[in-house]
């Protein structure tokens, strides 16, 4: 029996005590998308709600925190970060084995592949431009009148980064490439001066959001396990490694004819960014893609980790892991670029 199919009847019990459904039966099927938290749509009669769970077997404690994630898109309801509705947290892990929540489905349009074929130039730019305002906007988010003073420490983000990675990878008992052991050593001495603290989504890219059925206007803003308080240019620049990732290595534009499509390219998108915000990136931007770029590499190392331990959720884990490596190289590439530009060694 699947794993869907094993839930049905004690979810159906659950929606019933908390008043989300009748005696309609439940239809639970699988959502494809994150490779880290299970996720299922749930239908019960006209209303469809999404289903969010931890994985199965031993986790990291700190992560696929998914009561976190239903705390954030709590606090941000009616702001002007658009995320779906949330209905209910359960912690019991009685129920169906593990912690999960229930929230609105989102009926719209999420798109894989961030060159957005089959649109119009026009609408390619007008999207992009939607991403670019509802970042804006989400680092613009008061995060102590919203109730999220205790939601993550602030300053130092980019060092207590660095350091929570490093170390994920240092534990590993995957092979670690040499790219991600220079890096490793060489973040840590090259962070840019001034600090910052905002409320940062930690995954913002294109698959996590939920487009409008037919307008380039987003509903929702998805996948928050990795939010937090810190760094707005980590996490904004965290959504520009797409202009830096060829789409044959993964989900990127580099190498692509953007003006042809109608997408900006990097220098216009962060101008957009920056005249929302007035945060001006460029100075460190190296540094930054550098650092993303470890960073991905790192989390995608932890899923080929997870993978050889049995608990991924996704059966693609261990290629998805593979791309460790090339992505840690292009950051190390950043790297030496923020050097040679500034006159280091």
């Amino acid at each position: 029996m699947s794993a869907a199919a094993l839930l049905q009847e004690p979810l159906a019990r659950y929606l019933r005590n908390q008043g989300l459904s009748d005696d309609t039966p439940l239809v639970v099927t699988p959502l494809t998308g994150g490779q880290s938290n299970p996720t299922y749509k749930v239908t019960a009669g006209a209303q469809s709600y999404v289903l969010r769970t931890k994985p199965p077997g031993a986790l990291l404690a700190s992560a696929h925190a998914i009561d976190r994630e239903h705390r954030v898109m709590s606090a941000l309801q009616g702001s002007e970060v658009p995320v779906p509705r949330m209905f209910a947290y359960c912690d019991d892990e009685t129920l169906i084995g593990t912690p999960f929540y229930l929230m609105e489905f989102l009926e719209g349009r999420v798109w894989m592949d961030q060159s957005l074929p089959g649109m119009a130039p026009a609408e390619r730019r007008a999207v992009y431009r939607e991403m670019n305002r509802v970042i804006a906007a989400l680092h613009r988010v008061d995060y102590s009148a919203v109730g999220l003073d205790s939601y993550g420490r602030p300053g130092n983000y980019f060092a207590r980064q660095i350091t929570r990675w490093s170390r994920q990878c240092r534990e590993s008992t995957l092979p670690v490439s040499d790219a991600m052991l220079q890096l490793m050593d060489w973040l840590p001495e090259h962070i840019p001066p001034g600090d910052e603290t905002t409320l940062v989504h930690g995954d913002y890219r294109l698959d996590n959001l939920v487009f409008h059925p037919t307008e380039p206007r987003m509903l929702g803003v998805l996948d928050w396990e990795l939010s937090t308080l810190g760094h707005p240019l980590a996490d904004f620049s965290y959504q520009c490694m797409a202009w830096r990732i060829p789409p044959t290595l993964w989900r990127g534009i580099a190498g692509l004819d953007l003006a042809a499509l109608g997408i900006p390219g990097e220098a216009e998108y962060v101008g957009w960014y920056a005249e929302a915000t007035g945060r001006d990136p460029r100075e460190h931007w190296e540094f930054y893609m550098a650092y993303n770029l470890f960073r991905m590499a790192a989390i995608l190392h932890g899923i080929a980790q997870r993978a050889a331990d049995g608990n991924a959720s996704s059966e693609d884990a261990m290629e998805t892991g593979k791309k460790a490596g090339p992505l840690a190289d292009l950051g190390w590439q950043c790297a030496k670029q923020y050097a040679s530009s500034r006159g280091m060694a």
